[in-house]
């Protein structure tokens, strides 16, 4: 029950911290997944690719077409204009009128000639406008190719194109070490790079085991858990620009460290938590427990008690502190004390009934003693008469003088059982086994001719200390018994052994066996079987009854076992040890 209850509280706890430990770990990778998806995002801005769901990067700002054949809202390469609104002095302005290559723009505001005209604030009219902080107006934003506008004054410059990488550097250049960049080409990955983790500069290799992996990331700007071979696991996303496929990639493998960090952390916390608990726990399941257990030696100590027979006080009870009927095991222990005051009741009774008994026994058999002593003598003296007495009379003196001796008989077996319930001392001798058993069967061979009778005997004599002539009847008895409830030609074989400080003696014949129903009671007062063991053959019912209790008060026991075809009685009786009486 204890190691039940205790593995039933560790198991919760065990788990109570496993659930925990799980939504845990799932929250938190879900928390450090969103946060390389967030950086992910911003190294796609860093790289000049446009945001998700942004318009693509080569349509026409206003769905018009690109006017002059220069592509929307972009300026030849040497029509750029100067960040501080002046025009340009080397080449003509892509707008339908062309600047003065070496006027100077008026301060006071006139206007220039041409189709564009521009302030003294250093705007400018047209296809484009231009203000004096250098932002253009017109049918587009100004852009080299088709990146992103300038940043501001001061700003680091637009990476360039796709289309004009020899490498990717422009993805990787200010990134975080080991983000990983590749251009694709319909399908095809054209340029791979690595962030060096120890460099600013330098670009490493991406092993081509990875392309594959690089190549099936779709291009819809969301993220992506790829493994690139020996680079292990990675967070992707890919953007169209330029027309091509740019790839990048942040490592996720600081985030599975972290993870595996935890569960490290998470497991031993939860195995030392486990170890307390339990340990803990056995100690309050030991302490709430110990109460029963004193309950339970109370109840044990009943139990060794020899409750059948005899006098017997029950003086064991379970403490006061252990009856409180507020808890559970005060209420057991109150129970079982009621229980013990019962049985010690039911007990005293029956040990004054038996009293009862026993001393009307004895009274009855010591009184009766006396009168039937007259009448088998009064019996034996008209049967001695010399005169003639008729048939009749002389056949009811015998009648009487057998049934006398017969009611002679079963007094003296009552008496001697109740000197023995009374527990009368014996007289404590040494008694040679051997030799009584050859008398007793010798007796048995002329008392049951027509029985066949053996021993089996040892070849030293055999002593065990007791009462020589009640030892003696226990014998008689047992072979009279054989004698009785067999027919004619049943063979008896009384049998005789010493081991292990032990006398071992046996009566066994191959007669019809004894009932089973029977065996259990056949040592009982007056028992009896079938008609084969009715009064008529001689039987009282006390011969096995006397057995028991002279083996009982020599400190042994018999035991019978029974089949049809077999009967066995044994008897086993303590040796005689010479130097017990020789202390004495």
């Amino acid at each position: 029950m204890r190691a039940r209850l205790l593995l039933t509280v560790v198991a919760l706890l065990a788990i109570v911290l496993l659930a925990t430990g799980a939504i845990t770990t799932v929250a938190l990778h879900r928390s450090l997944v969103g946060q390389v998806d967030r950086q992910l995002a911003a190294s796609q801005s860093r790289a000049g690719l446009p945001p998700a769901g942004e318009r693509p990067r080569d349509a026409p700002p206003d769905g018009g077409q690109p006017r002059d054949g220069q592509p929307d809202g972009t300026q030849s390469d040497n029509g750029a204009q100067p960040s501080n609104g002046a025009s340009p002095t080397d080449g003509p302005q892509p707008t339908s009128g062309a600047q003065p290559s070496n006027a100077a723009q008026p301060s006071d505001g006139a206007q220039a000639s041409g189709n564009g005209s521009q302030g003294g604030d250093g705007s400018q009219s047209g296809d484009g406008t231009q203000g004096g902080d250098g932002s253009q107006s017109g049918s587009g934003t100004q852009s080299g190719g088709n990146r992103p506008p300038p940043p501001p004054r001061g700003g680091p410059p637009p990476p360039p194109p796709p289309s004009v990488w020899t490498d990717v550097g422009p993805a990787i250049n200010g990134q975080a070490p080991d983000t990983v960049a590749a251009l694709v080409d319909n399908g095809t990955v054209t340029l791979t790079g690595r962030r060096d983790p120890d460099s600013t500069t330098d670009i490493l290799e991406v092993p081509a085991a990875a392309h594959a992996a690089l190549a099936s990331v779709p291009a819809d700007g969301a993220a992506h858990t790829r493994d690139l071979a020996t680079l292990g696991s990675y967070r992707l996303a890919a953007r169209t620009d330029d027309g091509y496929t740019v790839v990048i990639g942040l490592p996720l493998d600081p985030t599975n460290d972290t993870i595996r960090d935890l569960l490290i952390v998470e497991s031993a916390l939860a195995l030392g938590a486990l170890l307390l608990a339990g340990g803990a726990g056995a100690l309050i399941v030991r302490r709430e427990l110990r109460p029963l257990e004193r309950v339970a030696a109370t109840a044990a100590e009943v139990t060794a008690l020899p409750l059948h027979q005899g006098e017997v006080a029950l003086p064991m009870r379970v403490p006061d502190e252990d009856t409180d009927p507020t808890t559970e095991v005060g209420r057991v222990g109150a129970a079982l004390n009621r229980l013990l005051t019962h049985v010690s009741d039911a007990l005293a009774a029956r040990q004054a009934s038996e009293t009862r008994v026993r001393q009307f026994v004895a009274d009855a058999s010591h009184e009766l003693r006396t009168p039937l002593a007259a009448i088998r003598g009064y019996a034996e003296l008209t049967r001695r008469n010399p005169g003639p007495v008729p048939a009749d009379v002389a056949h009811a003196i015998r009648r009487v003088e057998s049934e006398s001796a017969r009611m002679t008989s079963l007094v003296e077996d009552l008496l001697l059982l109740a000197r023995l319930d009374a527990g009368r001392p014996l007289a404590d001798g040494a008694v040679d086994l051997t030799a009584m058993m050859i008398d007793a069967v010798g007796d048995a061979h002329v008392a049951g001719p027509g029985h066949h009778w053996r021993i089996e005997l040892p070849t030293e004599a055999i002593v065990v200390a007791g009462d020589d002539l009640r030892l003696h009847q226990v014998l008689a008895n047992l072979l009279a018994n054989a004698r009785t409830h067999t027919p004619p030609g049943t063979t008896v074989v009384a049998g005789l052994e010493a081991r292990d400080g032990v006398a071992i003696l046996t009566v066994t014949d191959d007669g019809p066996g004894i009932p089973g129903e029977l065996q259990g009671e056949i040592f009982d007062r007056f028992a009896r079987g079938d008609s084969s063991r009715s009064r008529a053959a001689g039987s009282t019912g006390l011969g096995l009854a006397i057995v028991s209790a002279v083996v009982g008060a020599h400190r042994g026991e018999v035991t019978v076992a029974s089949e049809p075809g077999r009967t066995a009685f044994t008897v086993r009786l303590p040796l005689f040890d010479q130097s017990d009486k020789t202390d004495e």
